[in-house]
């Protein structure tokens, strides 16, 4: 591993911009992917399936059969049910302590405000295929979504070059969460399907998952036809350890980010012991030697990490200093592996140094709220001079008519019902 001092160079170095992970030839052919989808919907499907998966499926074959499912069952060899039925619980006990609920508040003089929270209806998952099927993703997935009230979950994923088939453990972990329409599509042209509707794969609300740099791509470019999670780059992983770490569970943390594609792996320690353990046992990533437990939290948060291990004397302490995280494991038993399949909280984090304005995947992701307001006419005429001014200051002389609309309208009715006095009568 290459290792670094912290200092301007460095923390210049490890503050990466996500702009980084932008490819100009990458854009360009996920552009004109979904521009194809967009278009000509099915027969761009089969078109690119053909192209990159090497596999002409007919259009009654992208939707998996509910016989696909069941066959699935008799090959897969692990009995999910039992460790299904520990993750649900997990997650759920997690993620519906943060389901939000909704509000009123009634104010004196008429005004009436709420918020009213409400589950997404229809979300897109997309799972990665590829040598490892990422079986852990559907539920750490779905379960949120359905914790959060979704109704209609469709799964999205790439089948198999020799076979045309989806992974049996994605088919039948998918069924026992509930989860039976799935489609044999992967890649931008997925994401294309999912995000503007063909025929065969009706539009979504929302895209949720992870994938290549060509599926983390589309997910960018529509953004705004549908919400999407977020924008991830390579996995990672910083470790936070000082002379009390065990090299052992440093090294082997470290080695298994490196079975992601592109995965990354940092060590920041003020330990010069630690440093020369672990720089023999592993060749990628970086270890940043700091003066002290404090400046490595600094590294921490100009790194933004998906995944942190705090290995040290007293792990807890250090959390109050970590502002950028996607996940936080504290102490020599709670490696990063531990919340990619059983913790209970999702396994989709952010990337990249995006952890300094995206948040996990949780319950929240698959709700919208929607805000209602009342006022009576009495507030309305309270709030009569405030909008005034602010109408005036920002030259839109329209919003002003709007409101005065409703006092003039009702000083034409006062005057239409006030009673004439006998001299007024005489004159008319």
């Amino acid at each position: 591993m290459q290792v670094l001092v912290w200092d301007k160079q460095t923390q210049k170095k490890v503050r990466r911009d996500f702009a980084n992970f932008f490819d100009k030839n990458v854009f360009k052919k996920v552009n004109r992917i979904l521009a194809e989808v967009r278009q000509r919907g099915d027969l761009a499907i089969r078109r690119y399936t053909r192209e990159f998966d090497g596999l002409d499926l007919p259009l009654k074959r992208i939707r998996v059969s509910q016989g696909d499912i069941n066959r699935a069952f008799e090959k897969i060899q692990v009995p999910f049910v039992p460790i299904l039925k520990k993750i649900s619980d997990n997650v759920k006990e997690y993620y519906e302590r943060e389901l939000k609920q909704s509000f009123e508040i009634n104010r004196p003089g008429g005004i009436y405000l709420a918020k009213n929270y409400q589950p997404l209806e229809r979300v897109g998952v997309y799972i990665p295929g590829g040598t490892a099927p990422l079986v852990s993703t559907v539920y750490m997935t779905v379960i949120p979504a359905k914790v959060a009230g979704v109704k209609e979950l469709v799964i999205a994923t790439p089948p198999n070059r020799d076979t045309g088939e989806i992974d049996p453990n994605i088919l039948a972990v998918a069924n026992l969460l509930g989860v039976n329409e799935i489609y044999r599509v992967g890649g931008a042209q997925a994401i294309g399907a999912l995000a503007f509707g063909t025929r065969t794969i009706p539009k979504v609300d929302k895209i949720v998952g992870p994938g290549n740099p060509y599926v983390t791509e589309a997910k960018r470019q529509v953004y705004g036809f549908v919400d999407i999670d977020m924008v991830a780059g390579p996995s990672e992983v910083a470790i936070l350890a000082d002379s009390s770490a065990n090299p052992d569970y440093v090294t082997c943390d470290l080695l298994a980010q490196s079975e992601h594609f592109g995965g990354i792996g940092y060590l920041v320690t003020p330990s010069k012991k630690l440093i020369e353990a672990i720089r023999k046992r592993v060749d990628t990533g970086y270890i940043i030697q700091v003066k002290s437990l404090a400046e490595g939290c600094e590294a921490v948060n100009e790194i933004a990490p998906e995944h942190l291990e705090i290995m040290t004397d007293e792990p807890q302490k250090m959390v109050k200093s970590i502002r950028h995280a996607g996940a936080i494991f504290l102490g020599p038993y709670s490696p990063a592996v531990i919340g990619d399949y059983v913790a209970g909280p999702s396994h989709v984090l952010p990337t990249g140094g995006t952890a300094r304005y995206f948040s996990p995947l949780s319950a929240s992701s698959f709700i919208k709220s929607t805000q209602i307001i009342s006022f009576s006419e009495e507030a309305l005429a309270k709030a009569r001079p405030d909008v005034q001014k602010l109408t005036e200051m920002e030259g839109l002389v329209l919003h002003r008519i709007s409101l005065e609309a409703r006092f003039l309208a009702r000083a034409a009715e006062d005057s239409a019902e006030k009673p004439l006095k006998s001299e007024e009568k005489v004159t008319k």
